[in-house]
């Protein structure tokens, strides 16, 4: 028996949620019912101004709005019965982070983390018994402009405020190391700031795997250089290197050596793993509030 289409609305119309209502209308699992945006846009659904507008008229609701106001509207969803799919980072106050995993309780929810279910990360969890004792992790990230040049119309990413490459970029891969390593302390972590209300320019620090795993992160922006994501775990007998969101390498001492992937990860994967949790079973792969709360602990201790 086929079942029936998850009627779906996407909130915030912005350059994610649009890319991920195009993927949804795609999506053999969904029916976009409407966009919601308080500015009028140019997409092929009904596009209202008010979630309230049509949350009467839908399964569950994609969150692409600024994180400020993802707790007012994923709490109202889920309060009526709705799945909820958010984008990271979960909340910037981490007070309504803890409301929204609350309300999530009993309910379909998820977190849009890009790597959840990237083939690298499975090969990465599949490897892992094999590096030796882990010696440590290391994230390194470069800008040299941001917003990054497909954001520049999200003119908040720019603030401090919900902003920033730590709450946008460095989230995701927390979020890849919380997974391998388990849970996360904050050891020693800061930011800079060029001026008041600006997004920061540069972060670094220390976090701790419960087994007591270094983890370093080294982030910049505003540079002159290529754009980095790099995340490398080095164990005493092989160390493996996530590069550019999807690129693999290992090395057992020597040079870095491709490792070859399978074709596992997509907006459109990550809303069929959505469709299973919404019809009662949540997918290891696809991330949920509760994993949000955590990263989001750790993100937001670089910017207080």
């Amino acid at each position: 028996m086929v079942a029936d289409p998850i009627r779906l609305a996407v909130v915030g119309l912005g350059a994610m949620g649009t890319r991920m209502l195009t993927a949804a209308q795609a999506h053999p699992d969904f029916t976009v019912v409407a966009g919601v945006d308080v500015v009028p846009r140019a997409v092929d659904v009904p596009v209202v101004p008010s979630l309230d507008d049509v949350l009467s008229d839908v399964d569950a609701v994609y969150l692409a709005t600024p994180p400020a106001v993802h707790a007012g509207q994923a709490v109202k969803a889920l309060a009526a019965g709705k799945a909820v799919f958010c984008e990271k980072p979960l909340a910037v106050d981490l007070g309504e982070a803890r409301a929204m995993v609350e309300a999530a309780a009993g309910h379909p929810n998820a977190v849009n983390f890009a790597l959840s279910d990237m083939a690298a990360t499975l090969e990465v969890e599949r490897q892992l018994p094999s590096l030796g004792e882990l010696r440590g992790v290391e994230v390194r990230l470069q800008f040299p402009k941001w917003p990054r040049e497909f954001q520049k119309d999200a003119l908040w990413l720019a603030e401090s405020r919900q902003g920033g490459f730590v709450r946008e970029v460095l989230s995701h891969f927390v979020y890849l190391t919380d997974r391998v390593l388990g849970p996360l302390a904050v050891e020693s972590v800061s930011a800079d700031f060029p001026s008041a209300g600006a997004a920061e320019v540069a972060a670094r620090g220390v976090l701790r795997s419960g087994d007591g795993v270094p983890v370093h992160v080294s982030a910049f922006s505003g540079l002159a250089g290529p754009e980095v994501y790099e995340w490398t775990v080095w164990g005493t007998r092989r160390s493996l290197r996530l590069s550019q969101w999807a690129r693999l390498s290992g090395s057992d001492g020597g040079p870095w050596e491709p490792v070859e992937l399978g074709a596992r990860g997509s907006d459109s994967a990550r809303l069929g793993l959505f469709a299973q949790a919404v019809r009662g079973e949540h997918p290891r792969d696809l991330a949920d509030f509760a994993s949000g709360l955590r990263v989001a602990e750790v993100v937001e201790a670089f910017l207080r």
